[in-house]
């Protein structure tokens, strides 16, 4: 390791993307896969909203200038989108209100910026989840605290999470992490796991990553006017199909977005995504109707892998399902998992091992049919 590099990070693990099309020493064609293993739409944006969006790149975007740092535009389209289409009740977010990324990814580095760096605290995460919570925690310095999920449903094993938190810890924990419904597992808060965040004191910011709400329309964004530490996440990358253009936005109280911009980098939004954003939501009805039928597929595939009796399947409140073969010696599951899905990938299909189970995308229905197929033989 070169010895200008910090030490600890010869120890980090980097976040691994989806492998492509690269299988053993051959390369596949990328349009030859099936790729249900990143969480993505399977559907491109339409032809005809792809040719109005490049026109008005040419006639609005200069690309001499830099795009809008403060995002005004977009904030508003962004608030906007979240006070209409909120399931149940009347969420009331203002611009003020609104932090936008380049990703998630980003959001999430700001506020452990914000929060733990400099050894201010530390975060609790309960595993599985997504992955990047740590992996940026570890970058900065920040130590990550794990608890367990319960095996039957996936919620927290809130007992170790309270015993963890009121522990004597150096750093105390800042953030406690929660995505609604988690990855890769599926499952939504339950209402005990609710009630849990609304006891954490306002000095523990809690993180609900609602990266996947198109697809299960449960939200907490109208209890944010009631914690002002609690923040929520959101993402164009999913039900919005701009995953290629990195764009997510988060929700909280205005002071602390006010300190988000301190540390967020300038400029950090190229203004082409930030203009795909706003196309996006305004063209929302036509791009999110395609997920009624990608619920319909979701409980197609599960019922079809229902038919072998060696899958155990989880409940799902997104776009995915979540999957573990049934064996009597458990150990066997690792190993066997990854040449499942190694075998699997041969055949031209891509999922995700990870948190111990299998994590397959809801892709179109053909897709699903050769997924299934597949799976069938193997």
């Amino acid at each position: 390791m070169l010895p200008f590099i910090r030490r600890d990070l010869n120890q980090l693990q980097a976040y691994v993307p989806h492998p492509g099309g690269i299988s053993g020493s051959l390369v596949q064609p990328i349009d030859s896969l099936d790729r249900l293993d990143t969480n993505e739409c399977p559907y491109d944006l339409p032809e005809t909203l792809k040719q109005k969006l490049a026109w008005a790149y040419q006639h609005q975007i200069e690309t001499n200038r830099y795009p809008d740092g403060s995002h005004a535009s977009l904030k508003i389209a962004i608030s906007q989108y979240v006070n209409t289409n909120f399931p149940g009740s009347q969420a009331s977010i203002t611009p003020e209100q609104i932090s936008v990324g380049n990703g998630s990814d980003e959001l999430i580095r700001a506020l452990l910026i914000a929060t733990c760096l400099g050894g201010e605290g530390s975060i609790l995460v309960a595993n599985p989840t997504f992955s990047m919570y740590g992996i940026l925690a570890e970058t900065l310095g920040i130590s990550v605290v794990k608890v367990n999920r319960l095996e039957t449903d996936f919620s927290i094993d809130l007992e170790a999470a309270t015993r963890t938190i009121q522990s004597t810890q150096t750093p105390p924990i800042r953030i406690v992490f929660v995505v609604h419904p988690n990855s890769p597992t599926a499952n939504p808060l339950t209402p005990d796991e609710l009630n849990w965040l609304r006891t954490l004191p306002e000095e523990i910011l809690v993180v609900i990553d609602e990266a996947y709400f198109e697809f299960s329309q449960t939200s907490l964004a109208g209890e944010l006017s009631l914690h002002p530490n609690w923040m929520i996440l959101r993402t164009f990358s999913k039900a919005f199909r701009l995953a290629a253009l990195r764009v997510g936005y988060g929700i909280a109280h205005p002071q602390f977005i006010a300190v988000l911009e301190k540390v967020r980098l300038p400029y950090n939004l190229p203004g082409f995504s930030q203009l795909a954003a706003e196309f996006a939501l305004c063209h929302q009805a036509e791009l999110l109707s395609v997920i009624p039928e990608i619920l319909a597929q979701r409980q197609q595939l599960a019922a079809d892998l229902a038919q072998q009796s060696r899958w155990k399947i989880w409940p799902s409140a997104s776009n995915f399902l979540y999957i573990r073969p049934q064996f009597e010696d458990a150990s066997r599951m690792p190993d066997t998992l990854e040449q499942f899905r190694q075998n699997l990938k041969s055949q031209g299909t891509l999922i995700r091992h990870t948190g111990g189970g299998l994590r397959i995308t809801i892709g179109t229905p053909a897709e699903n049919q050769r997924t299934w197929q597949r799976m069938m033989k193997l």
